[in-house]
């Protein structure tokens, strides 16, 4: 009776091949017992039939295999020969994009018999085999589509403040701000240990050197409204947007003795931290929002949701930072032995470096080069005027100036010789918020106007040509006779002055004659008669 077989069926598209894989590797492992076996004269007919029984193949294929592994001294079969990916096949993959049937048909071009080139479909396994997926999708679309089947690693675990991150990302919702439609910006900082949110700044235009200021300062202070993470971190990894490598940004890091890592163009995954912020942020909070500009797609041109409210920028703002108090005090990361950012900051005994709050307020500030001297009207800076209440009794006092870029309203003033911060002056004539909206709304009804100017001058430039179905010069659509382009022209020319009342070919007097000058007298009426 022949032995039970115990394997899948083969037309099974799934177990079929990999169990044929598999008993192969059973059989070859069976016939090296065997041949152990014969080699000590152990073996006999009951061994073979075991070993059949076990892999689920007939008695016989295993004698078979038993003597090729004896005349050969291998029990392993040997290997097939098939058709590999060469370079020359790599290049020609890389010169088609990725097009594997443009390859199949450039080979049959240059070989001299078609039967000497695979078929298509052999082509197509071979590739799948030889190539990684990642080499495929390089040769496809280049360099950063291969690294996304990269693996990237985890850097080892640190303490808190050891390593931040940091970033801005442009929110995909539309918010209400000064009454424009404008997606705002969020810089901010995580900590790459406990993954807590260390501080946040928002801007509804792109972001700045006083966005990035305002987040270290919210990030490192650990008072009551910003607290109780914070202090100075040991690095920071950062991309290469010029606005973080601006001189304020790297001389308020550098007096803190924090080191700044700048990394390469194009290279997200070096930051993994504040880039999986940013991912989550966007599917667990701005998703959520109405007139979020990636929703789904009602037909081309319309999304769900695009005919909503907008939020106003004081509302987002306060939803925002209510986000973050929850992600740090109510998420639990999974990766993290189910703790929140906030208890995992807490557990961490390590100490922090706070540095004094006069220090946070020099050097999280721009400084202005030149010295100023404080006069009776203040002190005068970009040609404004700033008073404070401590300047009385100190006219003639020069001073230094610290200030938070693109925010004129107020300044620090400091000491010129001692470096001592005197206080903070204000800005004296400030315009109101209805001067500076109607400032505002005549630079964009100019703007307007000069757009409209612009469109239609490019629309009377444009020349539009005949289609053709053949090859043939170009010509422009419609047709114009030789009268028509004279009297066009004609219309085009500015007219040339004249002066009233003087005949043609004559040049009239600008000058008064004098009394010793000789005059002509003007014809007579027969002389006009009698002239040629």
């Amino acid at each position: 009776m022949p032995p039970v077989s115990t394997d899948t069926p083969t037309d099974d598209p799934q177990h079929g091949p990999r169990r044929r894989r598999e008993k192969k590797k059973l059989l070859a492992a069976g016939v090296r017992s065997l041949m152990e076996l014969r080699r000590g004269g152990d073996m006999t007919s009951a061994d073979v039939k075991t070993v059949a029984r076990t892999v689920g193949v007939h008695e016989r294929t295993v004698w078979r295999r038993l003597e090729k592994a004896q005349a050969s001294g291998c029990a392993d079969l040997p290997e097939r020969s098939r058709f590999t990916v060469t370079e020359d096949i790599r290049v020609k993959l890389a010169y088609h994009r990725g097009n594997i049937k443009a390859v199949h048909l450039d080979m049959l071009d240059e070989a001299d018999d078609e039967r000497d080139v695979p078929s298509l479909s052999t082509l197509h396994r071979a590739v799948k085999r030889d190539l990684p997926p990642g080499d495929l999708a390089g040769l496809r679309a280049g360099i950063p589509a291969s690294r996304v089947y990269d693996p990237h690693l985890r850097r080892p675990p640190t303490c808190r403040n050891e390593e931040w991150e940091g970033d801005h990302k442009q929110v995909p919702v539309l918010v209400w701000a000064q009454g424009r439609l404008v997606k705002p910006w969020v810089t901010w900082f995580c900590d790459c240990h406990t993954g807590m949110i260390m501080g946040w700044a928002v801007t509804p235009h792109y972001p700045h050197r006083a966005s990035i200021l305002a987040a270290l300062r919210s990030c490192i202070l650990t008072d009551e409204v910003h607290g109780p993470a914070g202090g100075l971190p040991r690095r920071i990894r950062i991309d290469r947007g010029r606005d973080f490598l601006s001189r304020a940004v790297a001389e308020a890091m550098g007096t803190f003795s924090v080191q700044v890592d700048v990394l390469p163009a194009y290279t997200p995954h070096l930051k993994g931290s504040i880039e999986n912020l940013n991912r989550a942020a966007t599917s667990m909070f701005f998703s959520t929002l109405p007139r979020y500009t990636k929703a789904q797609k009602l037909d081309a041109k319309r999304r769900v949701g695009d005919k909503d409210p907008a939020l106003t920028f004081e509302a987002f703002v306060d939803r925002f930072a209510t986000w973050v108090r929850a992600r740090n005090t109510e998420h639990r990361k999974q990766g993290y032995g189910n703790v929140t950012p906030l208890e995992s900051w807490l557990d961490d005994d390590t100490l922090l470096r706070v540095p004094p709050l006069d220090d946070l307020h020099v050097f999280l500030l721009e400084e202005e080069r030149s010295t100023r001297v404080i006069h009776g009207h203040g002190i005068r800076w970009q040609n404004r005027d700033y008073v404070g209440a401590w300047m009385t009794g100190r006219t003639g006092t020069p001073v230094r100036i610290r200030y938070q870029p693109h925010h004129p309203r107020t300044i620090e003033v400091f000491d010129a010789h001692t470096d001592q911060h005197l206080g903070t002056a204000h800005l004296a004539d400030e315009a109101s918020e209805e001067e500076i909206r109607a400032v505002y709304e005549a630079r964009d009804e100019r703007v307007r106007r000069l757009r409209r100017d612009l469109d239609q001058a490019r629309r009377r430039r444009r020349r539009r040509f005949q289609a053709v179905t053949q090859a043939e010069p170009a010509r422009t659509a419609g047709t114009m006779t030789r009268t028509q382009a004279a009297t066009e022209l004609a219309s085009t020319r500015r007219p040339q002055a004249k002066d009233d009342g003087v005949p043609a070919g004559y040049m009239p007097r600008r000058v008064t004659p004098g009394a010793r000058w000789a005059i002509p007298s003007p014809p007579t009426t027969e002389e006009e008669n009698t002239a040629p």
